[in-house]
C-alpha cells in the first residue's frame, strides 16, 4: 500500500512536471515564431523557460530551455548552440522565485537585471565567439561604435539594451499570467519543486552504481565529452596537419628562389652580391601571399648560431642583415645536431623570441649534394587558432548545453550519496596538498577525521584515499630523508674528486676542505654585516661554500712534475701553472652544458671561484687582470681563504708559517692583494680562521 502510494505520487509528479514543460516549450515556440513574423527585433524566445521555472522550479526549468533550443535547431541550426543562456535563464529564475522575488517591486528589479545580463552580455559575448570575434551588432550598437567605443563593447552595450526590452517583457508576461494560476496549483508545485527523478523514497533504494548507471545511460555524457575531445583533437591535428604542408610548399618554392652554390658569397657579401635582392625579393612575396606565414628566411646552421643568408623585412620588422649570427632558441636545442650535419628535422612549435610560431626547416643542397642551408617557413599560431576559434566555441556551447542539463538531473539524486561525500574528500585532500605542516600529521588527521561512512562504493573510495594519504605522507617523509642523503653524498663526491685532483700536489691535500671554511667564515660575517644584501643570503653561501673544493680543478691539466716542484718555478713554468685558471673554467663549463636545471646557479659560482681566484685587487693578478669590484665577490673571498691556507700549510717548496705571520701578510696586503673589506670581514672572525689554521698545521705535518 505504501509502495503504491510513493509510485502514485512519484507518477503525478511526473506527468504534472511533463506537462508544465510541454507548455513552457509551446510557449517558448509560438511566441518566438510571432516576434520573427511581425519583424521584432526581440526575440521573446524565453517566456516559457522563465514561467516553467517560476513554478516548477529548477529542473523543469532547465528541461524547458534545453528542449526549445533543441527543437528549433531543426529549423535554425545556430539555435542549439545557445542551449546554454536558456538553461542559465531557467538557473536565474529559480533562484529568484525560491526567494518570493519575482512578485515583490522593487525586488523584481534584481532578477529582471540578471536575466537581462545572461541574455544581452554573456549571449551577446557567445554570439562574438560563435562568429569569429566577428561584430554582428545591431544598428543600436552601431551608435555606441560612431561614438567611440570599441566593436566588442558596442555589440555587448547594444545587445544588453534590447535584452533590458526583451526580458522586460518577458517577466512582464510571465508575472501576469501567475497573477491567473489558481493559487492551490501554485502551491502544489511549490511543495513539488524537486527534480522528476530525485524523489528520496525511491533514490534510497538504489545503490551508488544504480544510480551512476542512470544518470550515464540516460544521457550519454560520457559519449559527448568524448565525441567533443576527439572532435576537436582531430580538428585541431588536421589544421596543423594543412599548415605544416603549406609550410614545406612555401619552404619549396623558396629553394628554387637562389642558388645554394653561392650561399657563402651571399652571407658575405649580401646585398652587393649579385641576385642576391632578386632573391630576397621573392622570399618577401611568399610571405606577402600566405595569410599564416609571418616568416621565410635562409639560414646556414653552424655551431655558433644561424648565419643569415636571406631574411625579408615584414609587416613585423625589418629582417636580418646578411652574415647575421642569431642565437639559438630553446625549442631547437634537441634537434640542433641533426641541423649541423644538414639532416631533416620535424616542424617545431615554440613560443619564444619571435612568438607563438609553427617552425619548418627544409634543408637546401649544392651542386655536390652538401646541405649548404636551411629554408625556415614560421607560420602563426594564433592565426592557425583563430580559425578553430568557431568551431571550438560551437563544440563548447554544445557541450555545456549537454552539461548543464546532465548536472541538473543528477544533482539531486548525488546529493546525500555523492557529491557531499566527494566535496568533503576533495576539501580535506585540497587542504592536505595546500599545508605545509602536512607531514607533522595534522594534515593527515583532517582527512581522517571525515570519517565517511555511506556504505557502499563511496565509502571504499574514501577508504582508498584515507590510506594513500597516509602512505604519501611515509612516502614523502622517506624521500626528504632520501634526498638528503643524496646531497650530502653530493657535496662529499665533490669533496673527494676535488681532493683527487689536490692530491697530485702531495702538499695540498686538506686546502679544499680548509678554503671552503675559511670562505664560510668570511661570508657568514658579511652576511651578519649587511654587506651586499641583495647578492650574500643564505642560498649564495650555501652555493659558494659547496663550489668552493672546485677552484683548484684546472690543476688536473698541469704537470705533476710541475705541482711537485721543491723549488721555485721558472717564468716558463709559472706560465703552465697560471692556465690552471682558464682550464678550470672551461671544465666547470662543460660541467653547466650538462645541466638543464637550477644546479647551473651552483655551477656557475664554481666558475667564478675557479677563473678568477688568483685576480687581484690592484688589478696585477690573472688570468685576465681585473681590478676592484670587477672581480666576483666569490672570488675575492676565496683570494683571501686561497692565500692564507697556503701561508699557514707546509708545502713541498717551502716550511709553513705561524699563524700570526701569516695574517700580519694578509693585512698587509689588504688594498693589493686583497679586497679591504674582505680582510675586514677575515679579521672580523680571527678566532675562527686561526682555530682552523691550528688544527689544519697540526694535521699537516703529521702528514709530512
Amino acid at each position: 500500500m505504501h509502495s503504491s502510494a510513493v509510485l502514485s505520487r512519484k507518477n503525478r509528479r511526473v506527468l504534472d512536471h511533463t506537462l508544465l514543460c510541454a507548455v513552457g516549450i509551446c510557449v517558448n515556440i509560438v511566441v518566438s515564431y510571432l516576434s520573427a513574423k511581425a519583424g521584432l527585433s526581440l526575440y521573446l524566445d524565453s517566456i516559457g523557460t522563465i514561467l516553467t521555472s517560476a513554478v516548477g522550479g529548477f529542473l523543469p526549468g532547465v528541461i524547458t530551455g534545453f528542449a526549445t533550443n533543441l527543437l528549433k535547431g531543426f529549423w535554425n541550426l545556430s539555435s542549439i548552440y545557445y542551449i546554454p543562456i536558456n538553461i542559465m535563464l531557467a538557473m536565474v529564475t529559480t533562484f529568484f522565485a525560491q526567494r518570493h522575488d519575482l512578485m515583490r517591486f522593487p525586488k523584481v528589479l534584481l532578477p529582471f537585471f540578471s536575466l537581462a545580463f545572461v541574455g544581452g552580455v554573456i549571449g551577446s559575448l557567445l554570439t562574438w565567439f560563435l562568429n569569429g570575434s566577428v561584430y554582428t551588432g545591431s544598428a543600436l550598437s552601431a551608435r555606441f561604435v560612431n561614438a567611440g567605443f570599441s566593436l566588442l563593447t558596442s555589440q555587448i552595450l547594444g545587445d544588453f539594451i534590447l535584452d533590458l526590452a526583451d526580458k522586460g517583457i518577458s517577466l512582464a508576461v510571465v508575472l501576469l499570467i501567475l497573477r491567473f494560476i489558481p493559487q492551490p496549483m501554485l502551491e502544489l508545485f511549490d511543495k513539488e519543486r524537486v527534480s522528476l527523478i530525485t524523489d528520496k523514497d525511491m533514490v534510497r533504494q538504489m545503490s551508488l552504481r544504480t544510480k551512476v548507471m542512470l544518470l550515464v545511460t540516460g544521457l550519454m555524457l560520457v559519449v559527448a565529452i568524448a565525441v567533443t575531445g576527439i572532435t576537436i583533437s582531430l580538428f585541431n591535428d588536421s589544421i596543423i596537419e594543412e599548415n605544416v604542408k603549406m609550410a614545406y610548399g612555401a619552404a619549396r618554392i623558396a629553394a628554387g628562389a637562389f642558388d645554394a652554390d653561392r650561399v657563402p658569397e651571399f652571407i658575405e657579401r649580401g646585398d652587393a652580391a649579385a641576385g642576391y635582392a632578386e632573391s630576397e625579393a621573392a622570399l618577401a612575396r611568399i610571405v606577402e601571399s600566405a595569410e599564416n606565414i609571418d616568416y621565410v628566411y635562409v639560414y646556414q646552421i653552424r655551431e655558433d648560431g644561424c648565419h643569415v643568408v636571406f631574411d625579408p623585412d615584414t609587416a613585423a620588422g625589418p629582417g636580418s642583415d646578411p652574415g647575421e649570427i642569431i642565437g639559438f632558441d630553446d625549442a631547437f636545442m634537441e634537434v640542433l645536431p641533426v641541423l649541423l650535419e644538414g639532416g631533416v628535422i620535424d616542424p617545431i612549435i615554440s613560443n619564444e623570441t619571435y612568438g607563438w610560431l609553427l617552425t619548418v626547416y627544409l634543408p637546401v643542397y649544392d651542386s655536390e649534394n652538401t646541405c649548404q642551408c636551411y629554408v625556415g617557413v614560421d607560420v602563426s599560431m594564433p592565426k592557425i587558432r583563430s580559425t578553430a576559434t568557431v568551431f571550438l566555441a560551437e563544440i563548447i556551447s554544445l557541450f555545456l548545453g549537454f552539461s548543464m542539463l546532465v548536472t541538473v538531473l543528477g544533482i539531486q539524486l548525488a546529493e546525500d550519496s555523492l557529491i557531499r561525500p566527494i566535496n568533503s574528500m576533495a576539501a580535506a585532500t585540497t587542504a592536505f596538498a595546500k599545508r605545509k605542516d602536512s607531514l607533522t600529521g595534522e594534515g593527515l588527521a583532517q582527512v581522517e577525521a571525515l570519517d565517511i561512512r555511506t556504505g557502499d562504493e563511496i565509502e571504499n573510495l574514501y577508504q582508498a584515499i584515507s590510506s594513500t594519504t597516509k602512505e604519501v605522507v611515509d612516502s614523502i617523509l622517506s624521500i626528504q630523508r632520501k634526498n638528503e642523503q643524496i646531497t650530502r653524498l653530493q657535496g662529499g663526491l665533490i669533496m673527494v674528486l676535488a681532493d683527487m685532483v689536490e692530491s697530485r700536489d702531495k702538499c695540498t691535500g686538506n686546502h679544499v676542505r680548509n678554503t671552503a671554511s675559511y670562505v664560510e667564515l668570511i661570508l657568514k660575517k658579511m652576511q651578519e654585516q649587511g654587506l651586499y644584501p641583495d647578492l650574500v643570503n643564505d642560498d649564495y653561501i650555501r652555493d659558494v661554500v659547496s663550489s668552493a673544493p672546485l677552484h683548484d680543478v684546472g690543476k688536473i691539466q698541469v704537470p705533476d712534475a710541475l705541482l711537485n716542484k721543491p723549488g721555485k718555478l721558472t717564468p716558463e713554468e709559472f706560465e703552465i701553472m697560471k692556465k690552471h685558471t682558464i682550464a678550470g673554467g672551461e671544465i666547470i663549463d662543460s660541467a653547466i652544458e650538462q645541466v638543464a636545471d637550477d644546479s647551473s646557479l651552483y655551477l656557475n659560482e664554481a666558475r667564478k671561484l675557479t677563473v678568477y681566484h688568483h685576480e687581484r685587487w690592484d688589478g696585477k693578478g690573472y688570468p685576465y687582470g681585473l681590478r676592484g669590484e670587477d672581480i666576483p665577490l666569490s672570488a675575492r673571498v676565496m683570494a683571501v681563504a686561497d692565500v692564507f691556507d697556503a701561508l699557514v700549510s707546509r708545502r713541498s717548496y717551502k716550511d709553513s708559517f705561524p699563524v700570526d705571520k701569516a695574517l700580519d701578510i694578509i693585512r698587509e696586503e689588504s688594498g693589493t692583494h686583497f679586497d679591504p673589506m674582505v680582510v675586514q670581514m677575515f679579521f672580523a672572525c680571527e678566532d675562527d680562521a686561526r682555530a682552523i689554521a691550528e688544527a689544519a698545521t697540526i694535521k699537516n705535518n703529521a702528514e709530512y
